[in-house]
């Protein structure tokens, strides 16, 4: 196993779940990509985005059905100006890259905010610390092992 998806899965075993990891060779950069690999509709996949509500990094847990709608998400962090952390400030926030950011297991802790329209789902999938490696789990347990707040944060269409 991968040094960064050994760091998700003890993140996990600490907090007492078990994740099994799979690899998907052709990539999981996307949420498409992921859906695709993975053989799930795209609703399954966990965006694990990083913003910064005035100038403090959060993590936003969103479908990846859905895109985030930035003025619900700075209302439910209780601030005001929203941007999004580039791939440079990714990396130094949760210590892995763009693409495989997993929802936990970061070298900083972070403030979480998971999308309602997760929980509609019985197993979602998430990056586990790679572009090509990613884990099921129920979005209940999703939650706990963020600590998150589960807010709407999709656009309205």
């Amino acid at each position: 196993m991968k040094r960064n998806v050994v760091q998700v899965v003890d993140a996990a075993r600490r907090r007492g779940f078990e994740l099994v990891p799979r690899s998907f060779p052709e990539g999981t950069r996307t949420a498409e990509d992921a859906a695709r690999a993975i053989g799930v509709s795209v609703g399954q996949i966990v965006k694990s985005l990083l913003f910064a509500v005035d100038d403090r990094p959060v993590l936003a847990l969103v479908s990846g059905a859905n895109r985030l709608d930035e003025t619900r998400l700075a209302e439910v962090v209780g601030g005001g100006t929203v941007r999004r952390l580039d791939a440079d400030a990714v990396r130094d926030v949760t210590g892995f890259p763009v693409g495989g950011v997993p929802p936990f297991g970061h070298q900083t802790r972070l403030p979480a905010f998971v999308d309602r329209d997760l929980l509609a789902y019985d197993t979602v999938w998430a990056a586990a610390g790679t572009p090509h490696d990613n884990f099921s789990i129920d979005p209940k347990t999703l939650v706990v092992l963020t600590d998150a707040t589960v807010c709407e944060l999709a656009q309205s269409v």
